[in-house]
């Protein structure tokens, strides 16, 4: 019935563009699926970016944390994902953002869940789910939100592999209350000039005391993981956790030394100020610092 369904109604693989061996609603090829990047080599505890084992602390009070998270801790415990931003993985989340590929949020979701499963042992066993919202103008013109369709996938899955864990999707807990710009293609500084003020939190009883399990497609700079995990911090949730799909890795150029451009990098992508030692090495000045 393959063999015939394939010959009557031929379809490619759209990741790579290889023919079916047969009939599926996902069109993409078992080799594909077999194809997708995993994480190797060590990562930041905090937010879960790959790093340079030698740019890890190191000693009995190791913390094991990038060197961006302990100059500014984010407003989150701890992000993980379950591969990095590249290969397949890049081709699959474009192909349901933009290409409207829907069947594939089951396999991608299930990816997810794995991701999310690497908090069973540290995260509380109750937790409300929040997808990173749309801006109603933008879902207006995708037509769904592709955060909210992974994070239904991955519940499903979760609850027969973690039955002990209690998760509720709360897909109105956080709004987009301002439309912004992609964030394709900008430096970190427009990501978070972008995001400022772009999430809220309607009804701050919803989160009081509670904790929150943000979940998005892909981290890039955490801009968008910090800004969604201050507003619900802002409304008094316990703590915020961020899991995303995809980790797309941060360009890491650190010395002993700091110049002003890398100061005025870090800046940018924490939002916060610097350490004063920080700031005497770079010529930095907390007057430069933002209101975000």
């Amino acid at each position: 019935m393959d063999a015939l369904g394939c010959a009557l109604l031929p379809a490619s693989c759209n990741l790579c563009g290889s023919p079916l061996p047969q009939l599926s609603s996902v069109p993409i090829c078992p080799v594909c699926w077999t194809e997708f990047p995993v994480h190797s080599g060590p990562v930041c505890a905090r937010c879960g970016d790959s790093v340079d084992r030698s740019l890890l602390e190191t000693g009995p009070a190791a913390s094991a944390l990038c060197r961006a998270c302990r100059l500014a801790s984010p407003p989150f415990v701890r992000a993980v994902a379950f591969a990095p931003y590249q290969g397949r993985m890049k081709d699959a989340i474009h192909a349901l953002k933009y290409d409207r590929l829907h069947p594939a949020a089951r396999g991608l979701g299930q990816m997810l869940a794995q991701a999310i499963a690497q908090l069973a042992a540290e995260a509380p066993t109750q937790m409300l789910v929040v997808p990173v919202p749309l801006h109603r103008t933008k879902s207006t013109q995708r037509g769904f939100n592709q955060a909210r369709s992974l994070a239904v996938e991955a519940l499903g899955f979760l609850r027969k592999s973690h039955p002990q864990w209690r998760l509720a999707l709360a897909t109105g807990i956080l709004v987009r209350q301002r439309a912004t710009d992609s964030q394709a293609g900008l430096t970190p500084r427009q990501r978070r000039i972008n995001l400022r003020g772009a999430f809220s939190v309607p009804d701050p009883s919803a989160v009081a005391s509670r904790h929150v399990l943000i979940v998005d497609d892909i981290l890039t700079t955490g801009a968008t993981a910090r800004a969604a995990s201050l507003a619900l911090m802002r409304a008094g949730a316990s703590s915020v956790w961020v899991a995303t799909l995809a980790r797309a890795r941060r360009i890491h150029q650190i010395n002993q030394s700091f110049s002003a451009q890398q100061a005025e990098q870090y800046e940018e992508l924490a939002g916060t100020v610097p350490p004063a030692a920080w700031q005497k090495a770079s010529g930095f000045s907390s007057q430069d610092q933002p209101s975000f």
